[in-house]
């Protein structure tokens, strides 16, 4: 199968398996029924994700994978640390709040054996905070930002900026937030860490 083929193929797969989710929930959502829907064979997924949480953690390391690209991008280009979480925490938080990011963590929440969860942590916070620490530390090499830990400086950031808005829209009291919202809460949160730890 070419690339091209094989990668509208995934796309219609994602698409369906999101679908489903937010339909049936992850108990629900069977791989012949994504199968069914995205028009696929079953041996095809099988084939290419193993099972339900191997197609589900392909899910996970896809919807990270932007914010990902992005830091490393911008950490390579040489940036200003506060322009890169200047240009990071809306698209960041427009990921976490997320349809499919809140689809995923009901998914690892009816999860039982918490594969899912884990897949969530490590394509997410575990992959995502070292490059988080080479941001921070930038900022404290041009002395704009004063700490002694750089882990803990990341979680400082990341409760600014995500707080509890995650759970509040994984529990469904918070609706969808929109790009202005998304961009007053980053200028906010880089404020205020400005304002700790400055």
């Amino acid at each position: 199968m070419r690339t091209e083929t094989r990668t509208l193929r995934q796309k219609q797969i994602e698409v369906a398996a999101y679908q489903l989710l937010e339909q049936k929930g992850y108990a629900g959502t069977s791989m012949q029924g994504i199968a069914r829907l995205a028009k696929a064979s079953n041996e095809t997924l099988y084939n290419w994700y193993g099972d339900k949480q191997g197609l589900f953690k392909a899910l996970v390391a896809r919807n990270a994978a932007e914010v990902k690209t992005l830091l490393e991008d911008e950490l390579s280009a040489q940036r200003d640390a506060l322009g890169i979480l200047g240009l990071l925490g809306p698209r960041l938080l427009s990921l976490l709040l997320g349809p499919r990011a809140i689809a995923l963590n009901r998914a690892a929440a009816a999860d039982s054996s918490g594969a899912l969860g884990q897949a969530l942590s490590q394509a997410g916070r575990e992959s995502v905070a070292p490059l988080l620490i080479q941001v921070l530390e930038r900022a404290k090499v041009a002395g704009k930002l004063f700490y002694d830990r750089s882990d803990q400086a990341v979680v400082l950031y990341l409760d600014l900026l995500v707080g509890d808005l995650q759970i509040r829209r994984v529990i469904g009291v918070l609706p969808p937030p929109d790009d202005a919202f998304c961009q007053e809460r980053s200028e906010r949160a880089i404020k205020m860490l400005v304002k700790l730890l400055g």
